[in-house]
């Protein structure tokens, strides 16, 4: 049985290297860019990848596209910002040699980094996602922040982590969480999720980020990360804040 690993990337010069290096025993490197001016390209060729170029067409698209790619039997979709961990690769190689039959797609835990940090409490640990699939049998599907992969056919755990470089810098995480908030709020107003009311607004923009964070910072143990957890736990509720109060300013542009 052979493997290809699908990646797109853009402008991820800082960490293609790593993630290709990682996958070396792999049959087949994949990487579909949309458009990078760094030496994302130049770093993935060093590398003995596959490289492609095509314009951004969405996550789930662009994705379906690295896929469609692919020849190998199996498929491993990795993002850029990721490394495949020895014990994982491991674990990957024998259920693809000695695997069953009957499974045609398994879920990989993420381990993922904030500000070089592992993250291991809080409910973000193992943050398990399906990554692994047979051929022809898995496709991602469009959502408003994050894709989604759908697997035809029943599903297993591997052990070992995928090691998710997520936010090395607070800069760089405020801005994505500046991005996912602006297109949860599009996705609020189109559903009608926005109430005008003055309790559903205080509700969305301080209740309920207050009461999850203290729910997973000190119920599910967020604080045994450090300064780190806190400030991820801290501006991660604070998402869904953000969220709602652009929505309710889209809302009130709108009258």
């Amino acid at each position: 049985m052979r493997l290809s690993v699908v990646i797109i990337t853009r402008n991820e010069e800082s960490n293609i290297g790593r993630t290709l290096a990682s996958v070396t025993w792999a049959d087949e490197r994949i990487v579909v860019d949309s458009g990078s001016t760094d030496r994302t390209l130049e770093i993935a060729r060093e590398q003995g990848a596959k490289v492609f170029q095509e314009p951004w067409k969405g996550y789930a698209q662009q994705k379906n596209s690295a896929i469609a790619k692919a020849s190998g039997d199996w498929l491993l979709s990795i993002d850029a910002d990721e490394e495949v961990s020895s014990e994982l690769g491991e674990s990957i190689r024998q259920v693809i040699g000695n695997g069953t039959p009957s499974i045609a797609g398994y879920f990989i835990a993420r381990r993922n980094l904030f500000l070089g940090r592992w993250i291991r409490h809080g409910g973000f640990y193992p943050d398990r996602k399906l990554r692994l699939f047979r051929r022809g049998k898995g496709e991602f599907v469009e959502r408003a922040v994050h894709e989604t992969m759908r697997v035809d056919g029943a599903t297993a755990e591997l052990t070992g982590d995928l090691i998710h470089h997520a936010y090395p810098t607070l800069t760089g995480y405020l801005e994505t969480m500046n991005r996912y908030s602006s297109l949860g709020a599009e996705v609020a107003v189109q559903k009608g999720q926005v109430s005008q009311s003055l309790p559903s607004f205080f509700w969305n923009i301080r209740v309920r980020p207050t009461v999850n964070f203290i729910w997973n910072y000190f119920f599910r143990a967020g604080f045994l990360d450090g300064r780190e957890g806190f400030l991820l736990h801290l501006y991660h509720h604070g998402y869904v804040s953000w969220k709602y109060a652009k929505a309710w300013e889209a809302k009130r542009e709108k009258r």
